[in-house]
């Protein structure tokens, strides 16, 4: 699982779809979350004190500031809207300023409910009666709910220092 989520080689949905099964729906789970949390700490942790200067000459400038300036945010939206390759984002920010705990936070939070949902899907809950627009719509909700929550925190932090 950790190699797995180091190097995206096979399709996520198929390696949390092998640990439902080997395992059950909640240790499925987070066996599946909880490596892919430690696989993204040693990329991390592996890229920011070792390949450093190689991946900053590699990395485009544009997508360094995005997830600079947005930090554990952009991570957690990078995890939870995965549009953008897992492997990549722990490279690209672990070459940023973007701090071990704001990563982890946002890794641990986007994987979460993403694997959740993949969860989900070996164990039944999709193939109900249960529109599939509603389960989008629920995991839109969550995410707007969370993005409010953290311009909220961010306003009276302004605030707090503005004072």
């Amino acid at each position: 699982m950790i190699i797995q989520n180091s190097f995206t080689v096979i399709p996520l949905i198929l390696v949390i779809t092998i640990n439902y099964y080997a395992f059950g729906f909640f240790y499925g789970f987070m066996w599946s979350w909880i490596s892919s949390i430690v696989a993204a700490i040693i990329v991390f942790v592996a890229v920011r004190y070792w390949l450093q200067d190689f991946v900053q000459k590699k990395a485009h400038g544009e997508a360094l500031r995005k997830i600079e300036n947005k930090g554990g945010q952009y991570v957690f939206y990078a995890r939870v809207l995965p549009f953008f390759p897992t492997s990549i984002l722990n490279i690209l920010a672990a070459v940023t300023t973007i701090s071990l705990k704001g990563f982890v936070a946002g890794t641990a939070a986007g994987n979460f409910l993403y694997f959740f949902v993949l969860s989900l899907i070996p164990f039944g809950f999709l193939s109900t009666d249960i529109n599939p627009i509603l389960i989008v719509l629920i995991i839109l909700a969550v995410t707007v709910v969370v993005y409010f929550i953290q311009k909220q925190k961010k306003v009276k932090a302004k605030a707090a220092n503005n004072e």
